[in-house]
């Protein structure tokens, strides 16, 4: 199947809901120390027919690292009883407009998967227009198997970023806010340090979006932006955040401007910034 394309607008799905092949997922994420539950958010409202992709729980349940890449047979499994088949088109969004729904989009590629888009501007933007959300339960469509072909060239774990400190083959792009990068903001995860890894450029994720719309920029504008925060996007590139969500922001980013070397540190900083034998730089 054809690759999608990595956007799709509210103006698409809106033509497009409910079509055969279409399957929308609500990938809405909160941080800890935000205290909300994504899940009964969803419950609450969604768009029709969208289910809930739940990133805590298609993960690595053996890892005590947060929403770790699940091993192969389990990520195809929750994709089957998501109702994903590998012909499908996957449409994530989230309630925040674009946090983490670019996670589910670089877990499926990750698993060989290219029909996924994101919804730009998610559901605030969809709501904006006037479109209809519900409270209706939504069943995943019966029958369906996922057959996932993992693909390392998108992930990087500790002791390949340990390895690059030396070779400096591949750029490494922060997607956490500049004090968390500096130092001298805390983590919202107790237990980590502060600071980043050597080497690494920081671009908060956020500034890839339209302050007013919630919309991701223009490709122009968005090489514009890696440029200026010393990133060439023509070469291999690294995206790192706090746990792996908004790193993925940066890879679709990145993918929107036409780089074709990108890939996300899984455990980013919540492994990274562990006591231990990881670097650490501030200021």
């Amino acid at each position: 199947m054809e690759p999608a394309s990595p956007l799709v607008s509210t103006e698409w799905l809106g033509t497009n809901l409910g079509n055969p092949g279409i399957v929308v997922v609500d990938a809405t994420y909160h941080l800890p120390n935000v205290r909300r539950d994504a899940r009964s958010e969803y419950a609450r409202e969604h768009i029709p027919g969208a289910l809930f992709f739940d990133i805590d729980a298609i993960s690595d349940q053996g890892s005590a690292l947060p929403h770790m890449l699940p091993p192969p047979e389990a990520f195809a499994r929750a994709m089957s009883d998501l109702g994903i088949g590998n012909d499908d088109h996957v449409v994530a969004y989230d309630n925040y407009g674009l946090f983490s729904a670019a996670r589910p989009w670089w877990m499926l590629r990750s698993f060989g998967h290219d029909r996924v888009s994101v919804l730009d501007g998610g559901l605030p933007k969809w709501k904006r227009e006037g479109r209809p959300v519900t409270d209706a339960p939504s069943t995943p469509s019966s029958g369906k198997k996922f057959m996932a072909r993992p693909r390392p060239d998108l992930v990087r774990d500790k002791a390949q970023m340990l390895a690059n400190l030396v070779a400096r083959s591949e750029q490494v792009l922060d997607a956490r806010s500049a004090g968390r990068f500096q130092g001298g903001q805390p983590e919202p995860r107790a237990g980590l340090r502060s600071g980043r890894i050597p080497g690494s450029r920081n671009l908060p994720y956020n500034e890839l979006l339209d302050p007013d719309r919630g919309t991701v920029l223009a490709p122009d504008r968005l090489r514009t932006l890696f440029n200026g925060a010393g990133i060439d996007p023509q070469r291999p590139v690294v995206t790192s955040c706090g746990s792996g969500v908004t790193a993925c922001v940066l890879a679709l980013g990145l993918e929107l401007t036409g780089a074709q070397r990108v890939a996300v540190y899984d455990g980013s900083w919540s492994e990274w910034g562990l006591p231990g034998d990881t670097p650490v730089e501030t200021g």
